[in-house]
């Protein structure tokens, strides 16, 4: 195997693909990129086995062959030489010389063999602009379930219809619901799939990455979710099971609504955050006649309070929140103002972002015991 390279077309590929990656694993396999050099193109691929990433660049390939290279020493390689055409020639035993420049690198490879076989992407079921698809995992992520124990509750319901999509995604303790008036091509009637938490944060990234990718072919097989990005595919494994009826536990009759800043309320949270204890992580929410007092105390540390003038003359509530639930709310929506709609202090809240337009994003979130 021989080919040559441009730094800048290589490194943009491997920087992407270092997220794939499994870092600590025990099988060193996965530790590898597999790189193909054929024709006018280099084809390269990872995979933890929960998700893979393909992508190509542009190479001139003297020799074609394949091999697989460590991912994170060869991406530093690439990262530190000058920007210049990188040569890379297989000798025997699997070993690389990389050559650019005056600097020459010898890296000890594994055969492809051992490298898993990464499914291939079936037709196209929709298409999704990737702009949308980026906002609507952007401003869900948050609510994901971190405990392994919660299967179904590791990714997010993508729901796909003719003219929306929905994603919806909860740990228990919260729940964030984005719906968008969105026509999508190729979807001809109502999809329903689960995506993992790590395949959402790569598609996120891969998408900020990818300037020409104005629209992502999706599509799936029995056990994998496929999103096509041209040059890019990422393949990750479908979750199953049954995601909670989320329906159920959007409030209805939240009738006590104040609406706010984004940043006030944000900036106020934060400050008063400071003095709350670190393991509930409670804030208090009083509302009464014309004012919204965010407090919170730690027994050894003291109290802090901060007061904002609102719009507000139905009966005084108290109400107690984890903050960081507030905060991821009130960081990942963009609109000016939010309201926060109550029903008791024992019931859940829904936040809203506001004006509503066409992207309707709602949070709802538990109270706490105060």
């Amino acid at each position: 195997m021989e080919f040559t390279v441009r730094k800048f077309d290589l490194l943009q590929e491997l920087a992407l693909i270092q997220g794939v990656v499994e870092r600590k694993t025990t099988i060193p396999i996965l530790a590898n990129v597999l790189v193909r050099a054929e024709g006018g193109e280099l084809g390269i691929a990872a995979t933890d086995l929960e998700i893979g990433l393909r992508s190509v660049c542009v190479s001139k390939t003297t020799v074609p062959g394949t091999i697989t290279l460590p991912a994170k020493r060869l991406y530093e390689i690439v990262r530190a030489l000058p920007d210049k055409e990188i040569k890379f020639k297989r000798s025997e035993a699997n070993w690389v010389t990389v050559t650019c420049g005056s600097s020459r690198f010898r890296i000890a490879g594994l055969p492809q063999d051992d490298f898993p076989t990464l499914p291939e992407a079936k037709s196209s079921i929709g298409k999704i602009p990737a702009g949308v698809l980026a906002k609507v995992i952007s401003r869900t992520i948050c609510a994901i379930s971190t405990e392994d124990s919660k299967y179904t509750l590791s990714g997010a319901l993508l729901l796909l219809k003719p003219g929306s999509i929905t994603m919806v995604a909860t740990d228990g303790h919260r729940l964030a619901h984005v719906e968008k008036a969105q026509t999508l091509d190729e979807v001809r009637e109502e999809i329903k799939v689960l995506v993992p938490r790590k395949a959402m944060a790569e598609l996120v990234r891969i998408i900020s990455e990818t300037a020409d990718a104005e629209v992502i072919g999706f599509s799936r097989d029995d056990n994998h979710l496929f999103f096509d990005m041209g040059k890019r595919l990422l393949i990750s494994r479908m979750l199953t099971g049954q995601f909670p009826n989320y329906e159920a536990v959007l409030p209805r009759n939240n009738d006590r609504i104040v609406t706010l800043n984004r940043e006030e309320i944000a900036a106020a949270i934060r400050r008063v955050a400071i003095l709350s204890d670190e393991r509930s992580r409670t804030i208090k929410l009083a509302l009464s006649n014309g004012a919204l007092e965010i407090t919170a105390s730690h027994s050894d540390l003291g109290e802090a309070h901060e007061t904002l003038e609102v719009e507000y003359s139905k009966d005084d509530l108290q109400v107690g929140f984890n903050f960081q639930y507030l905060l991821d709310f009130l960081t990942t929506a963009d609109e000016p103002e939010v309201s926060f709609e109550f029903k008791d202090s024992e019931s859940a809240a829904q936040l809203r972002a506001q004006p509503p337009s066409d992207c309707n994003y709602r949070y709802v979130v538990m109270p706490m015991r105060i």
